[in-house]
């Protein structure tokens, strides 16, 4: 399994991922979740995958190749908006399906994949979808400004309490991080290194992607800080006083 999460801000989009890849409990691998695709000045469309590494594979290497989407070829470097580029992820999740989906069932294996698609095109808006397994998607807005895919239970209480629309990119980066160490310590299918790309809205280039390792000092201060202050808070909460 794994861990990806998105948020979509007004300033821009923040996108961190875990690269924990297992198949069983002594068969345990690192493989990036992430994908960029990048023309400066044109576009930036990223992709997260979540579920079978080798359906998420597939999926990557069609839109690589193209797939056809309303009888024309396309990949994510040509389709002309960000709606078309999340219905274009949906057709290569069914191509896929339609491709390996029998032998799957013949073995008694899921079809189980999930994807974060965010980016812009030039003189469009940013956007952030999750495609599903069937090829359908939805789409983050303000009033819900972060998706996530994978194991998200964890990571989700404090985007849920904290995460706007407002909150800056480097506040963004801060409460992704601390979501992922928060599902860190609680499923030991989601691990490091973690990668995390952050796009500032309107520039259609990366502003920063990096491979957060574990000897990352700002990521061992989020960690510690956070544990820290989780435990003052519990013990600063006063006792019921029917005990």
């Amino acid at each position: 399994m794994t861990y990806c999460v998105g948020l979509f801000l007004h300033e821009g989009l923040v996108l961190l991922s875990d690269t924990r890849t297992n198949a069983g409990v002594d068969h345990i691998s690192t493989f990036s979740k992430m994908q960029v695709e990048e023309v400066p000045g044109e576009r930036m469309i990223a992709l997260l995958s979540s579920g079978n590494l080798a359906i998420s594979q597939a999926v990557w290497n069609r839109l690589q190749e193209g797939v056809w989407l309303e009888g024309e070829r396309h990949t994510l470097r040509d389709v002309p908006t960000m709606f078309r580029a999340a219905q274009l992820v949906g057709a290569a999740v069914r191509a896929v399906f339609e491709a390996d989906g029998p032998a799957l069932r013949a073995q008694g294996i899921g079809f189980d994949v999930a994807l974060l698609l965010g980016g812009q095109i030039a003189g469009q808006a940013q956007r952030l979808f999750m495609v599903y397994a069937a090829g359908n998607f939805i789409e983050a807005t303000a009033d819900t400004p972060f998706l996530q895919v994978g194991e998200h239970k964890y990571g989700k209480p404090i985007l849920d309490r904290v995460v706007t629309a407002d909150t800056s990119l480097v506040d963004g980066v801060k409460l992704a991080l601390i979501s992922m160490d928060s599902t860190l310590r609680s499923n030991l299918t989601v691990g490091m290194p973690l990668d995390l790309l952050v796009y500032r809205e309107g520039t259609q280039a990366v502003a920063l992607r990096k491979r957060i390792t574990e000897d990352e000092p700002y990521f061992r201060l989020v960690r510690e800080g956070w544990s820290s202050s989780l435990r003052d808070a519990y013990r600063a909460m006063p006792v019921p006083d029917w005990v």
